[in-house]
Formats: structure tokens, C-alpha cells, sequence
């Protein structure tokens, strides 16, 4: 039995805010409504949706166990529509869109909702409630964890923040806080070049908050700092390792808020409903590697989803690799041997930001528009994933 083609039809996604910025106050629900509604109004009328399936990595709020189930509510979706969260970390926004292809391949559905939403701003301080629930004995002090810090140790099998890994990732493939800076300099620079040409318009959304002054409008990325230059960059301390360390505040992604949703299509419901395929999704992988050096996980991703495809790295037009880091970047360049003129052409993580949850599809979002922008055939987007995983994706522009 062949398999059926599976298309992009539709893929939009809101600016992404800082770490506390103009979109702090809006849920994760919320943002990811507000993509969805903008991917769901670009289809023809009465397109019949088959499920909602929404990555999303902290669940912030109270509506956070039910995300996916009110992201679907917010957009307008008949309550018929089922709904499932998914969570592969930083890959998630992958993941979900993935797993829509899983529903169509497998004739569950034939048209899926797909994407990620992260507010990270919103991550509370939490208590163990197994020392709060049942009795606390006097003497004994409650510990308040900031939940948003704590996801970013990976607890097993031993606490290991995301920054070390990096760190350990410079060590094992001899990259300098030099290069470091000079390629989070490079994904400044390409960013702001691509923005002055308005080229995220057509993916961004803008986005209606309550400002000072009453509402404003949000319609681009809050994270990037087109300000910065080697010398700023180069008087930034190391955080994860003081003595010798590479990574800093200025060359690693941000902490943000964002949310990007995507529409999945069968060739049979692109024919029968009038859609217009943008992209084909050709293949996809995700794989493990050890979690001390999670930053390397895109290498066997990308390299099993090219195989699957039979296709070679040097047939790809567009790479997408997140930057995490700059240092985990770079190792991920060093081991796949990648062209840096194809590769995260207009900035990347380091500039946008990184909300856990929306950042796959995000990547899946902007390649999309840049295949028909640059009229590319092919492209794979990637990630790395805490704990240590990777996963990858390659489209085809139709």
C-alpha cells in the first residue's frame, strides 16, 4: 500500500514576545487561538477540520491541561472536534504536526489543526505537593521552586542545566566563545536584514494587548536585538560555566511567549475542498542521543529523515537547525558539515526566541513561506530536545 500525500495548506503564527514582554499576559490558550483562527480564515468556507493537535511543553496556567481543547474552541471549531496536546519538549511544535500526518496516513482524520503555543512568562512558582497536601511538620520550610528554572535541569540521571550541555558540546568539538559570539552576531544581523525587507509578514499575525494607553497592536518579534555587535557580545559573562564558559545571555535563545499553528491536508481534501498546497511534507525523524550533549540530536534526525526520503543534505535548498545555543548550533554545523549560506538564512532562535512548545512549528511555518519566497524545492527544519532527543522534517515546496 502506497502512502498518501500529506500537505501544508495553511501556516500563520503570532510575533514572539520577551520574557515578560507585551504578550506576558496572554495564555498559552490564547495565543494559540489567535494563530489558529489566522490559518483556519485563510481556507475556503465550511473547510471541514478532522482534530486539533497542539504541542505545548509548561503548562502555565489552569487551562494549561486542556490547551489543545480550547485552542480549538478559540479558533471557532465545532466541539465535534477532538483535541490532543502533545509534549517532545522543544521539539513539540514538530511533534504535532507529525502526529497530524500520522492521523491522515493512518484515515483517521483528513484535515488536522496543528502547531505549538508557550507562554513561558506565565511558568509559576510551585510547592512539592506531597509536602503540602498531606501535612508539613513544624520546623520543616516549605521550598518555592520556580517551575520555568527547574524544567530546564534535566533531573536524570543527574541534574544537568541546558547551558552545561552546551558547554559540554563546545568542549567536545573545540568551538570558542569567539565563534560563539560571531555567529549570534550573524543571527542578529541576518534577522534585522530580513525584517527590514518584510519578509516575517507573511507569516506574523499581529496580535491586539493591553497597553499602557489602552489596547496596542503586536506585529513583530519582540526578542531581537538588531543593536548588538561584537563588543557588546564580547563583554557578556558566561552563565552555566564562569571559568572558561562560552555560553552567555547573548548568544543563547531566549525565554519568550509565541504560537504558530499549521494546516494539514490529504491530497484528497486539498482536491474535494478547493485547498492550495504550499508545501509537501516528505519525511520526518526523531531520534535519542545522550542527554549530556542533548544540542546534537538534530545530526541523526536529519540524517534519518533524509534517508527516509532518499535524499541527500546537498539537495536541500532551505536548513532550519533551532538555535538553542550558539555553541550547540555550531557543533550541529561542525558534524553535518552544513552550508551556512543555506542554513538559518534569516536568523534564527537567537534572535526570535525560543518558546518551547511553538519553535518547531514556527520553523515549519517560516520554511514554508520561504520555499515560495525564494522558489526553493527543498527543506528540512530541525531542532535539538532536552533530555536528549532531536527531531527533523523535510518539505517540498508545491
Amino acid at each position: 500500500m502506497s502512502l498518501r500525500q500529506v500537505y501544508i495548506v495553511a501556516a500563520k503564527r503570532t510575533p514572539f514576545g520577551t520574557f515578560g514582554g507585551k504578550l506576558r499576559s496572554l495564555s498559552a490558550a490564547e495565543l494559540g487561538g489567535l494563530a489558529s483562527k489566522a490559518v483556519l480564515s485563510s481556507l475556503p468556507a465550511n473547510t471541514p477540520i478532522s482534530s486539533t493537535i497542539m504541542g505545548n511543553v509548561l503548562q502555565t496556567d489552569t487551562a494549561g491541561a486542556y490547551l489543545a481543547r480550547h485552542i480549538g474552541h478559540r479558533a471557532g471549531l465545532p466541539f465535534e472536534v477532538p483535541a490532543l496536546t502533545v509534549n517532545r519538549l522543544c521539539g513539540s511544535g514538530f511533534q504535532s504536526v507529525i502526529n497530524g500526518v500520522h492521523e491522515i496516513l493512518l484515515g483517521e482524520s483528513e484535515i488536522v489543526l496543528a502547531g505549538g503555543a508557550e507562554n513561558m512568562s506565565k511558568a509559576p512558582y510551585v510547592v512539592d505537593g506531597d509536602k503540602t497536601r498531606w501535612g508539613t511538620r513544624y520546623g520543616v520550610d516549605l521550598k518555592m521552586e520556580d517551575s520555568l528554572s527547574a524544567v530546564l535541569v534535566d533531573q536524570y540521571p543527574s541534574p544537568t542545566p541546558m547551558g552545561i550541555t552546551s558547554e559540554n558540546l563546545a568542549s567536545k568539538y573545540n568551538i570558542t566563545r569567539e565563534q560563539c559570539d560571531e555567529f549570534a552576531l550573524l543571527s542578529q544581523q541576518r534577522y534585522a536584514k530580513a525584517a527590514s525587507q518584510g519578509i516575517f509578514e507573511r507569516e506574523i499575525i499581529p496580535v491586539e494587548v493591553k497597553g499602557k494607553k489602552g489596547p496596542e497592536t503586536v506585529s513583530v518579534d519582540e526578542h531581537p536585538r538588531p543593536q548588538s555587535t561584537a563588543e557588546s557580545l564580547a563583554k557578556l559573562k558566561p552563565v552555566f560555566k564562569r571559568d572558561g564558559g562560552v555560553t552567555t545571555a547573548g548568544n543563547a535563545s531566549g525565554i519568550n511567549d509565541g504560537a504558530a499553528a499549521i494546516i494539514v491536508a490529504s491530497e484528497e481534501a486539498v482536491n474535494k475542498y478547493g485547498l492550495t498546497p504550499l508545501a509537501r511534507i516528505v519525511s520526518w525523524q526523531s531520534s535519542g542521543v545522550d542527554p549530556s550533549i542533548m544540542g546534537i540530536g538534530p545530526v541523526p534526525a536529519i540524517q534519518g529523515a533524509l534517508k527516509r526520503a532518499n535524499l541527500g543534505l546537498d539537495q536541500m535548498d532551505l536548513i532550519e537547525v533551532n538555535e538553542a545555543f550558539a555553541a550547540q548550533y555550531l557543533a550541529v554545523e561542525k558534524e553535518l558539515g552544513l552550508d551556512r549560506s543555506k542554513t538559518n538564512r534569516n536568523g534564527g532562535a537567537i534572535a526570535i526566541g525560543h518558546p518551547l512548545g511553538a519553535s518547531g512549528a514556527r520553523i515549519l511555518t517560516h520554511l514554508t513561506h520561504e520555499l515560495h519566497r525564494t522558489n526553493s524545492k527543498l527543506a528540512v527544519g530541525s531542532a535539538c530536545i532536552g533530555g536528549g532527543q532531536g527531531i527533523a522534517v523535510v518539505l517540498e515546496r508545491v
